[in-house]
């Protein structure tokens, strides 16, 4: 299986369980969640009902001209390659793993892109069938221009093809989406609730695309895919606009605070999002155990060499943190 963040089993059979817990750094989700309200009694004792609005609730919130909802983005990445019969599929590298790995599980070549291509118009006739990213990249952040992707995109759809974008952290940065487009043909845009709003448990997200996909997509997935309380969160955090607009404000403070504190430890991040901050080295592994023996668990990648550090909540957990990586808070 692919290695993900937020395994502190794994960190806690290495290294035993720390004093105080473990500082989970490894994930990218928001360390201050959306605030849910507890859903109404019939959330839980009733079957989920379209009704409640949460598709066209979705769709306004992104910008987006129709959304399916899903059980996470995970079940359109696990699930969208059962959609095509088996072709080429290029994904690009360093990315997340799960899209290569569901591409791959469904009968598909992939081979891996250098992402510098995607900066560009394609220099002729693609020689894939689809093309799926994460934008901005994870897990070193990168954005890809969007008049690039559009280009990319009409390419691909000339021969029937897809862009599939995995937009998990475009809620903190909404002029990175191209989610307003997503009716164009060959278009497909992957939004959660996991990382900006934090409600990772919950496993909300949204399929953004053309109708004959999102239809195939919900045939596929049967009848409600999506517990009841997990679409009374969604619809309260999507539409409370001054929550949103306060945490995009709070989320780059605390990046600049986290770029200063890796900048005086000697590890100078080259990338990221609001969320989580890209910090190429040469012995990433080694900085991971050298952390999580004070506590902090952090992501190791390997090719690239690099760490991906999440943001610290509260004071303790600032100072936590600068204490591990020997720096002032």
């Amino acid at each position: 299986m692919p290695e993900h963040g937020g395994n502190l089993h794994e960190a806690t059979a290495r290294f035993g369980e720390p004093e105080g817990g473990w500082l989970d750094l490894s994930t990218g989700i928001n360390p201050t969640p959306y605030p849910v309200a507890p859903p109404l009694a019939a959330a839980w004792h009733r079957l989920p009902e379209a009704g409640d609005g949460l598709e066209g609730v979705a769709a306004a919130a992104f910008g987006a001209p129709a959304a399916l909802a899903l059980p996470g983005s995970q079940a359109a990445i696990s699930l969208l390659p059962a959609l095509r019969r088996p072709g080429r599929v290029a994904i690009p590298t360093p990315e997340y793993a799960e899209h290569a790995e569901a591409w791959h599980r469904w009968g598909h070549a992939v081979e891996r892109l250098d992402p510098a291509a995607l900066a560009a118009a394609p220099a002729g006739p693609l020689p894939w069938d689809v093309v799926a990213l994460s934008h901005p990249n994870n897990p070193t952040g990168r954005r890809y221009p969007a008049a690039a992707l559009r280009s990319w995109r009409a390419a691909l759809a000339a021969r029937g093809g897809w862009l599939v974008l995995d937009e998990a952290f475009c809620d903190a940065e909404p002029a990175t989406s191209l989610a307003a487009e997503a009716g164009t043909e060959g278009l497909l845009i992957l939004r959660s609730l996991g990382k900006f709003y934090g409600l990772a448990g919950a496993r909300v997200g949204f399929l953004l695309g053309p109708a004959a996909v999102r239809e195939r997509l919900a045939a596929l997935l049967g009848p409600w895919p999506l517990a009841g309380p997990s679409r009374a969160a969604a619809c309260q955090a999507l539409q409370d606009d001054a929550w949103q607009r306060a945490q995009r404000a709070a989320l780059a403070g605390a990046a600049e605070r986290l770029d200063g504190l890796l900048e005086a430890a000697g590890l100078p991040a080259e990338g990221g999002t609001p969320l989580f901050r890209w910090v190429p080295c040469r012995a990433p592994r080694a900085v991971q155990a050298r952390l999580a023996r004070d506590g902090v668990w952090v992501r190791a990648f390997d090719a690239p060499a690099g760490l991906r550090l999440g943001l610290p909540a509260g004071a303790a957990a600032w100072q936590r943190l600068a204490r591990a990586l020997g720096v002032e808070p």
